[in-house]
């Protein structure tokens, strides 16, 4: 039974698997300075600057289009000119803007993962951001599987994303727990079966985890 607030009351008998987004789950939000950086260069006032660079993910994240493809896009549906070196200098931003890590949100990976739950990382992630996590995340050995839409060619909420993450799991959606950070992507989650956790915080995510009997909690 869906709640309106992206949890779940239906207390799974058995979870065997965790399945984990990782914008603003695993790693913390974009900051203001980070933001504040491609605002001024795109003339968009902060403030609005992020609605419209979700908005514009899309194609990006699925694959659909390359890293310069994306930011000379961007660039002018902004009407800004932007060169080699800045387009450069957008992608290295970008990465940046996604890298600080939830260290709280890798110890309980750990910790699950060690304890004999199967893990999945299921995110909407684009392969700049793919190709780094991989060069320079050390955690990620705690997923047994890394599901990401620029290798996919789906996005979250498509049902399709959520079925390979399932099929690479080989668990039951009834015996999988989500998390994600969107109420979107959770409401997807629970059309498939699975049960969904909306992140909000680590503390939170204690408190949930605690009322589906989930053994095992992050630390406070």
């Amino acid at each position: 039974m869906n709640t309106g607030n992206g949890n779940s009351h239906v207390y799974p008998r058995k979870i065997r698997a965790v399945i984990l987004d990782y914008g603003e789950v695993i790693c913390r939000p974009p900051s203001t300075e980070h933001l504040g950086r491609m605002a001024t260069l795109f003339r968009i006032p902060r403030e609005q600057f992020l609605p419209i660079y979700v908005a514009s993910r899309n194609p990006y994240d699925s694959g659909d289009v390359s890293a310069e493809e994306y930011w000379r896009q961007f660039a002018k549906s902004a009407d800004v000119e932007v060169n080699d070196s800045t387009v450069e200098k957008l992608r290295e931003w970008d990465l940046e803007m996604w890298s600080s890590i939830n260290s709280k949100m890798v110890e309980w990976l750990a910790a699950i993962h060690s304890a004999g739950f199967k893990t999945a990382l299921l995110s909407n992630m684009q392969s700049d951001m793919a190709n780094h996590a991989r060069k320079h995340f050390d955690w990620l050995h705690h997923f047994d599987h890394l599901v990401l839409s620029c290798e996919a060619h789906a996005i979250k909420p498509d049902l399709a994303i959520y079925h390979r993450c399932l099929a690479a799991l080989g668990v039951p959606p009834s015996e999988t727990l989500f998390i994600d950070d969107r109420e979107k992507n959770i409401e997807a989650a629970q059309t498939v079966g699975i049960v969904g956790l909306s992140f909000q915080s680590t503390e939170k995510l204690y408190d949930d985890l605690g009322r589906v009997g989930f053994p095992i909690r992050p630390s406070l």
